[in-house]
């Protein structure tokens, strides 16, 4: 029997209340088996280490990372991973471009960034962009600040470009009333998106 492809999730241990909270998020979607694996990093490095290591031989299909973001990026433990990572010389560049190996083909592999505003603004446009290009991927984000609701949530995949609006969320709190807004304990993008 064929084992499906991994999805696994990293967050920021270094948070306090909130690593708790997500901590606790990631223990509940593991045991209701809508992850592999998860584990706490306080550094980007390590964090990319282990998603390239996990399982055996079996492509992953999803990452979702819990932590902090700002348009355009997301940080663990203050360091900032953008997209200048991409770019061959960034320290993180050969830890990216290894990880990328390991994704499930054909574009259906899925980062799924649950932070603030990752993909507000252009910044979070050009983020998007380049994110899915670089690892022919789909990646979804949020343009509104998150909590127990997330709102402005979006997904791109490799070769389109965002449809969101730019100006949308960017420094205000998810809302019921906020665009594709989820809760958190919602699991999955694909039910909401394409």
């Amino acid at each position: 029997m064929v084992k499906p492809p991994l999805r696994l999730m990293i967050y920021d241990r270094t948070c306090g209340a909130l690593t708790a909270s997500w901590w606790a998020g990631g223990h509940l979607a593991r045991a209701v088996g809508r992850l592999d694996a998860r584990a706490g990093f306080d550094r980007w490095e390590d964090a990319l280490r282990w998603l390239r290591d996990q399982g055996d031989a079996r492509p992953i299909a999803e990452i979702q990372y819990w932590g902090h973001g700002h348009p355009g990026y997301v940080r663990m433990a203050g360091e900032k991973l953008d997209r200048s990572a991409l770019a061959p010389g960034h320290p993180l560049h050969e830890g990216l471009r290894a990880l990328r190996d390991r994704l499930a083909p054909g574009g259906q592999a899925l980062f799924w960034f649950r932070t603030c505003e990752t993909f507000a603004g252009p910044e979070g446009h050009a983020f998007a962009r380049d994110w899915t290009r670089f690892f022919s991927a789909r990646a979804a984000g949020h343009t509104f600040i998150i909590g127990p609701l997330q709102s402005g949530l979006h997904v791109l995949g490799p070769g389109e470009e965002p449809s969101w609006p730019q100006e949308e969320g960017g420094h205000v709190w998810s809302s019921l009333r906020a665009p594709a807004t989820i809760s958190c304990l919602q699991g999955t993008v694909t039910s909401m998106h394409p």
